[in-house]
């Protein structure tokens, strides 16, 4: 827990923020100087001090993780490493689609993207977006750029021009929402001005932060101005791994099982302008995923 801390030297006051951490079996105690009264934004900046502890805490743990990843990996041959992906594609597709409304099971999904056998009894579209993403996601993981408005309108028209080509690769021209949630979506006229300030950001901030950071802040930035009629969850989930597969950590599969926690966290940072909600809901489902490699 954050405290405010008041010491006296001489016969003035003076304000601290004050945070205990243990570090190693050690207690650390971390320190923010707020000056001669208590500012006005004090609430804002107690979440913004207990966040930047946060990410300070979890960083060496991260690197852990790409450090062992990578040299697991690397150790691996070709065909193992194709093994990893596709199983991993198989596993992205089916949580990010179901995410999204889709029947198929991860047997079925199984089924459809590595021997190519479509499952009985299921909708034709659901099949079919599924092996849209499959080409989506080999895109993505050969793309050498970086993101760009071009990109990921192209990416946007792979995955949905066999099941809704009208919109494939397109921005909305129309007012959306989501439904269950009192979340206000941006307005068409807002779309450009949003989406060039987005890139703007990545730009500027992509080799500042930390990839996990970035990471989540590019998918919950991006989902937030949600510029297609469909498909802004599944774009936003492709963005967030883009980063990943770039930066050298092992990408991230939000499961379906875990989609209410998911929905929370970004509904809470969309909400409250709070964008370190979303950020360390991520953090603590990537550390949870990835333990293996910080042992």
């Amino acid at each position: 827990m954050v405290n405010i801390r008041k010491r006296k030297i001489g016969k003035e006051n003076f304000f601290y923020l004050e945070h205990t951490i243990r570090k190693k079996g050690k207690v650390e105690k971390k320190e923010k100087y707020l000056g001669k009264t208590i500012p006005k934004d004090i609430d804002k900046i107690k979440q913004d001090f207990f966040h930047e502890i946060f990410k300070e805490k979890w960083h060496a743990r991260l690197d852990k993780i790409k450090k062992n990843f990578s040299k697991e990996y690397k150790a691996l041959p070709q065909t193992a490493k194709e093994k990893y992906l596709e199983n991993f594609l198989v596993k992205f597709t089916y949580n990010s689609n179901r995410i999204e409304g889709s029947t198929l099971t991860l047997k079925d999904t199984a089924n459809l993207l590595k021997e190519g056998i479509s499952p009985r009894n299921r909708p034709v579209r659901d099949i079919k977006e599924a092996e849209s993403h499959k080409k989506v996601f080999y895109d993505m993981l050969d793309y050498k750029k970086d993101l760009n408005l071009n990109t990921v309108l192209y990416w946007h028209k792979l995955l949905l021009q066999d099941t809704d080509k009208e919109i494939a690769g397109r921005i909305r021209n129309h007012q959306v929402a989501i439904a269950g949630t009192t979340v206000k979506l941006p307005s068409p006229v807002e779309l450009n001005p949003l989406l060039n300030d987005f890139f703007k950001w990545y730009n500027k901030e992509k080799n500042k932060l930390h990839p996990i950071e970035l990471a989540a802040l590019v998918h919950l930035k991006f989902v937030s101005i949600h510029p297609f009629t469909d498909g802004n969850g599944r774009i936003s989930r492709i963005m967030m791994n883009f980063v990943l597969h770039k930066t050298g950590f092992p990408m991230m599969d939000i499961s379906y099982s875990n989609r209410a926690s998911y929905y929370t966290a970004l509904e809470r940072s969309q909400k409250t302008g709070k964008e370190h909600i979303f950020v360390q809901y991520l953090i603590k489902r990537y550390l949870k995923e990835y333990k293996r490699y910080t042992n």
